[in-house]
């Protein structure tokens, strides 16, 4: 018998969200609105052109296209997720909303995905992630891919969590601790390497800590 036959193999980062969210999707909005801090402003800030299109890497239960697909009636929303559990919430929230016609939902990875491949387009006027990249191992790839997926002249816009400098050590302790428990890590240098990604691609980045550093928040682009 090889020295691998039998022993547990690690479960793939899809068969880990879909096990965290399996259940949790049913509760996720309910509860995360009390953290997540930083996702309305983003959606505020989109304002994606007339006709444009606009992407979410990690949509989760499809709350945030939502919003943003009120609030820019005149633009297209894409989103895709790796966790088959978070679309089938996703799928639902869209179809109550009314929004089929206009939300756009299907399965991918952050780490390595084609505009084209994924949904037949070339780019996005504006790409976001919410709370996305403290889940996704290989996060930095994940940036680079959706900066690469850009139609001219688009954005990228990032909310995450921050480093929680400012704020008191037991509490950002205690937050890290409760994130691990759901595969959340916050990026540290997040800010850093981002930077670098939008450098290479020849594009402008403003990166800057919300709230005392709870969360961090980056626009890529033009």
């Amino acid at each position: 018998m090889s020295s691998n036959e039998g022993a547990v193999q690690p479960r793939s980062h899809a068969e880990a969200m879909d096990a965290i969210y399996r259940t949790q999707r049913h509760i996720y909005d309910l509860t995360r609105k009390y953290y997540l801090l930083g996702r309305d402003r983003l959606i505020a800030d989109l304002a994606p052109p007339r006709g444009g299109t606009v992407l979410e890497l990690g949509c989760g239960t499809a709350r945030n296209l939502i919003l943003a697909a009120r609030r820019y009636p005149n633009a297209r929303f894409f989103g895709f997720d790796i966790s088959e559990a978070m679309l089938e919430a996703a799928r639902e929230s869209v179809r109550k909303a009314g929004l089929e016609g206009r939300i756009f939902l299907t399965r991918g990875d952050a780490t390595a995905f084609s505009a084209q491949h994924l949904f037949g387009l070339q780019g996005f006027d504006r790409v976001f992630c919410s709370y996305t990249l403290s889940m996704i191992p290989g996060w930095e790839r994940a940036i680079a891919a959706a900066a690469g997926s850009l139609a001219p002249g688009g954005r990228m816009h990032i909310v995450d969590f921050g480093t929680q400098d400012e704020l008191p050590r037991w509490f950002a302790a205690g937050l890290h601790a409760w994130l691990a428990r759901f595969h959340v890590t916050p990026r540290r240098d997040l800010g850093p390497i981002a930077r670098s990604i939008a450098e290479d691609a020849g594009l402008a980045i403003d990166h800057r800590p919300l709230y005392r550093g709870y969360a961090q928040y980056a626009v890529i682009g033009g």
